[in-house]
């Protein structure tokens, strides 16, 4: 009979487990501090959301007139807008069919691939010839690439976040859970600043030839660095036995649906009002002024920039607030206040320079604050074997529910029927949350 002899201690995998690899051998009792897991956190998705802010910012400012010069500027928008959504689409996708890769061969693989696959597809959009080069190939070429970089996207889960909600104090899960979070406004100042500083010392026809590549070159970069050092983390001998001994492995995601569908939807819908305010602060509001303003966008993604500043703040206090209070109560707290917030967004926006730079500061802050707590928010309510898939796919459900479609769908409500559409809009994603959060009086967020 095959020896299944147990290395590190009883929460270990034995060496026969499929997917704990030959490494455990090594991973006797060594202790993970949960800081050094947000660190690792921290780094893997600061570059996920570079990436993510890139393409986002693009699709506002760039795809428009590169992709659509056809058509006039808000259908080339919205058309954008249609593209930018693609990855959320294809996100869930990716993340079956890349458990299934981990499954048959191993975590390392599956992160090596899919991350891979991130980098390869953002450096190549960067190369697109436009449209007036090569016509509508060019705008299947992007469909594609936004495509692929969301199937990568689904493949690039390793399970971090949920063994740091696992791992930490009982008193610092609030606090811990917010670490991850922190990569948000990180990611967007860092390509926002690059936009802005393109956008500021070229001008408008070498932006639009050259100067906009520039970006998605340093994110493939940062992508590379944020590869190596992701994949030197989570191959180690202690991180490999924490994940093993949490029951961090690919669940049937059939069984996972029928077993556990509900803490998905739960989960999904409890952060919905974050991750629909999410994109109503950080794109949408680029395409109005792009389209219906004169404010110099150099100056208005510096405003963004600051608001991302108030949005780190904010997430410090919410992990603090969440450990006193609970962090049910804070994310129906969050909710609450957007909600409220929703109401103010016509007035703002059509209120000048001021009451745009209202709209943001005070739109970012609130999403800080809701966002810290927002990621995984069923992680601990779904059984050992269900843990690392349900979490990926509670992730999944929330950006394709609330984030994949609010640019298109703020823009276009707002453009034909005005902006109290759109406060309509995130006011419904709040009442969402809260009926989520009400359904599960005992959902505990932990992820």
């Amino acid at each position: 009979m095959q020896s299944t002899t147990t290395y590190g201690g009883a929460g270990a995998a034995p060496i026969t487990h499929p997917n704990s690899g030959a490494r455990n051998i090594n991973a006797r009792d060594a202790h993970v501090d949960p800081g050094d897991i947000a660190v690792g956190v921290v780094i893997g998705r600061s570059a996920e959301y570079f990436e993510f802010f890139t393409y986002a910012i693009a699709s506002a400012l760039v795809f428009p007139a590169i992709f659509f010069p056809w058509a006039d500027r808000l259908d080339a928008t919205l058309y954008s807008f249609a593209i930018f959504a693609l990855a959320f689409v294809a996100r869930p996708i990716g993340t079956v069919v890349f458990m299934a890769i981990q499954k048959r061969w191993s975590r390392d693989m599956k992160l090596g691939i899919s991350l891979l696959m991130m980098g390869t597809s953002t450096v190549v959009i960067a190369m697109l010839p436009s449209y007036s080069e090569i016509g509508a190939t060019a705008i299947i070429l992007l469909a594609a690439l936004r495509i692929a970089q969301g199937f990568a996207q689904g493949g690039s889960w390793d399970g971090l976040p949920s063994l740091l909600a696992l791992s930490a104090p009982e008193n610092k899960r609030g606090w811990y859970a917010m670490l991850g979070q922190l990569s948000a406004p990180l990611g967007f100042v860092i390509a926002a600043g690059i936009f802005a500083f393109l956008i500021a010392y070229t001008s408008e026809e070498d932006f639009l030839t050259w100067g906009w590549r520039f970006p998605f070159f340093v994110a493939f970069a940062i992508n590379v660095v944020g590869t190596f050092a992701r994949l030197r983390l989570a191959s180690t001998p202690e991180y490999s036995r924490l994940l093993d001994s949490h029951h961090l492995d690919p669940a049937p995601v059939g069984e996972l649906v029928s077993k556990q569908g509900s803490n998905i939807a739960i989960g999904a819908m409890a952060a919905l009002a974050s991750y629909a305010l999410f994109h109503l602060v950080t794109v949408f509001p680029l395409s109005w002024i792009q389209l219906y303003e004169t404010r110099p966008m150099d100056e208005f993604l510096h405003i963004q920039m600051w608001g991302a500043g108030l949005a780190a703040i904010a997430m410090l206090i919410s992990g603090i607030v969440a450990d006193k209070l609970g962090r049910r109560t804070t994310l129906g707290t969050a909710a609450a206040l957007i909600a409220l917030y929703s109401a103010s967004i016509p007035f703002l926006i059509n209120s000048g320079t001021a009451g745009q730079n209202a709209f943001i500061l005070i739109g970012f802050t609130l999403l800080g604050f809701s966002y810290g707590q927002a990621a995984g928010a069923t992680t601990s309510n779904f059984q050992k074997q269900f843990r690392y898939t349900g979490a990926a796919l509670t992730s999944d459900l929330a950006w394709l529910v609330g984030a994949a479609f609010a640019p298109l769908v703020a823009l276009g409500l707002s453009a034909h029927f005005g902006l109290g559409y759109v406060s309509l809009y995130l006011l419904s994603g709040a009442v969402a949350s809260l009926a989520a959060l009400s359904l599960n009086r005992k959902l505990e967020i932990r992820d």
